[in-house]
């Protein structure tokens, strides 16, 4: 694993506990008011293998309690490990009683692993503002880099799969041409007369998705160009279909250098002390010239 610095774990730790507060009330928000339907309830692989309980609205209400403590405790980078451990189990459980009503949704595979990998780092002294480097940190960030790039890879191997195996099945299909018939709204429906644009725009997002995993060896400007990639991949998948995937985005973040924010935010801070000092001063020398003249110097 690489030796990568702690600070990047530390802050990230605190963008995505906070993240997961605005998941479980923007996203995945529905455990609470689906757990009073227990004949809807289809509990999947994860929940049958641990023999978990069937969800009621006092246990959703539990998890929702200890999420919102433990991810507030989480993100302050108090007792990581403690803290961390316990969102990652509840927030794993969490969705997965809100995806045992209907479909199961990718995008929060990287959200998920990341939650359980990042309380392995343990206490980082100074947080944001460490100069260690680590192979646990290396260890925990791939861990969710390799989530991220495999949530678009094995979506590809998913299309292969329910194509018969094979690969021409899904890009060649109507799918997207039906996904904007069934979502009539935003920028989908300028296409709808361009069927064969929608069949290029097919195969362009299965050969991303396929062959992603190679962000995985990029470097530098080509990291970013990629990045950038993905992220514009998203705001056009929004954009015509109203499917976001900002779980899956905002890990996209384990790729960043974070640890350079907390020296920018030093030096953010060390210059408006300046300034303010500066302004300060000039307005301390008319003072004192006025005090001079009253006293007769």
């Amino acid at each position: 694993m690489p030796v990568l610095p702690e600070s990047r774990v530390a802050v990230l730790r605190t963008v995505l506990y906070l993240f997961v507060i605005i998941d479980i009330h923007l996203f995945v928000r529905d455990p609470i008011p689906l757990s009073r339907h227990p004949e809807l309830y289809q509990p999947l692989l994860i929940e049958r293998a641990l023999h978990l309980p069937a969800p009621s609205v006092p246990l959703t209400f539990t998890l929702y309690v200890i999420l919102m403590a433990g991810c507030l405790l989480a993100a302050s980078n108090l007792l990581p490990r403690l803290a961390g451990g316990v969102v990652a189990a509840a927030f794993t459980w969490w969705t997965a009683i809100g995806m045992s009503y209907g479909k199961v949704d990718h995008d929060h595979l990287a959200l998920v692993v990341a939650l359980w990998v990042l309380p392995t780092v343990g206490v980082i002294a100074d947080r944001w503002r460490s100069t260690e480097r680590s192979a646990q940190a290396g260890w925990a960030l791939k861990c969710i880099q390799i989530s991220v790039i495999f949530t678009y890879f094995l979506s590809a191997l998913t299309k292969i799969r329910s194509g018969g195996w094979s690969i021409t099945s899904w890009p060649e299909s109507s799918i997207l041409l039906w996904a904007i018939v069934r979502r009539p709204h935003g920028l989908g429906q300028f296409l709808l007369p361009y069927p064969e644009l929608l069949h290029i725009m097919q195969w362009f997002s299965f050969t991303a998705e396929l062959t992603a995993v190679v962000v995985l060896w990029l470097r530098g400007r080509a990291l970013l160009a990629a990045a950038v990639f993905w992220m514009g991949f998203h705001v056009f998948t929004l954009a015509i279909l109203y499917i976001h995937f900002a779980p899956t985005a905002i890990c996209w973040l384990a790729f960043a250098p974070l640890e350079r924010f907390g020296p920018w935010l030093r030096r953010i801070k060390a210059s408006r002390r300046e300034r303010a000092s500066r302004r300060s001063a000039r307005h301390a020398v008319p003072v004192l010239r006025d005090q001079a003249v009253d006293s007769g110097g």
